[in-house]
């Protein structure tokens, strides 16, 4: 599932692809993608409306038009695409946004996980699913000591609270695994067992992976590319996810991988006590 430096990607890549570009009609292949409103609403509003700009907020992206704000989540294998209306588009294209210029933008998704709420302007962050999101990574809001009395109120391990959207919004199973391998906090420890002092360097290290993934385009792990079809490089930059049986980059002990929260985590048992 792309997370937040994808979302992020794919954000800036809209920006530059539609930004400005004048819906003429909207073709729905895959109507259980359209959350809200109903179908025949969600195409009558959006035709006649412009793009003004994309926004990210967690893993949603949220492209301003005119009157309304189309809330857009990825899931697993989602991806935007612009292409000429007269270009071929396979069985995975689900929701095509012809321009009065000729161009399409068409969102593809082999699994047909993501959705899509289409909200008047000002409405997006009252209503689900924006409504129950936490705090963002980037925020200056989210010091330490927030996430100290955040953390204290759960026994949960910290794996789990990192994944939990309504806490913290825009990670995922990657960056929370290289997170808490670069802060040398064991996947399993309670949260509410953390000092200041080790919340602090999670923090730190919470925004400069993020921030260098961004940079780097994000983790390419499957099928994930940006709007422009490239791939992230991130994925290089990996010190645990993905690395079962691999020598630790810091210590040469083998990575284990072992189910943490219900995900697949990846962690180096020496490095993280």
């Amino acid at each position: 599932m792309p997370e937040l430096p994808e979302v992020e990607n794919v954000k800036n890549t809209l920006n530059r692809l539609v930004g400005g570009k004048t819906i003429k009609e909207v073709r729905v292949l895959w109507s259980n993608i359209i959350k809200h409103p109903e179908l025949d609403e969600f195409k009558i509003r959006l035709s006649g409306q412009t793009i003004e700009h994309v926004e990210r907020r967690g893993k949603f992206l949220k492209i301003f038009l005119d009157d309304d704000v189309l809330v857009s989540h990825l899931r697993m294998e989602g991806k935007y695409a612009l292409n000429q209306k007269e270009e071929p588009f396979d069985k995975h294209t689900h929701v095509l946004f012809e321009f009065t210029d000729g161009s399409e933008l068409r969102y593809q998704d082999v699994r047909k996980f993501g959705t899509m709420h289409l909200f008047r302007k000002g409405e997006e962050e009252q209503r689900q699913p924006l409504s129950k999101l936490g705090y963002e990574p980037f925020s200056a809001e989210l010091t330490p000591s927030l996430l100290k009395k955040m953390f204290s109120k759960t026994s949960r391990s910290v794996k789990a609270v990192l994944l939990d959207q309504s806490l913290i919004t825009g990670l995922g199973n990657i960056y929370v695994d290289e997170i808490l391998f670069a802060s040398g906090i064991h996947p399993e420890q309670r949260a509410n067992g953390l000092s200041l002092q080790r919340l602090k360097k999670l923090q730190e290290n919470m925004v400069s992976i993020l921030k260098e993934s961004v940079e780097k385009g994000g983790s390419t792990i499957r099928s994930y590319v940006n709007s422009e079809g490239k791939a992230g490089n991130f994925q290089l930059e990996h010190f645990v996810y993905g690395k079962k049986g691999e020598p630790c980059k810091k210590c040469g002990r083998e990575i284990t991988r072992s189910v943490v929260a219900g995900r697949g985590t990846h962690f180096c048992s020496s490095c993280q006590k």
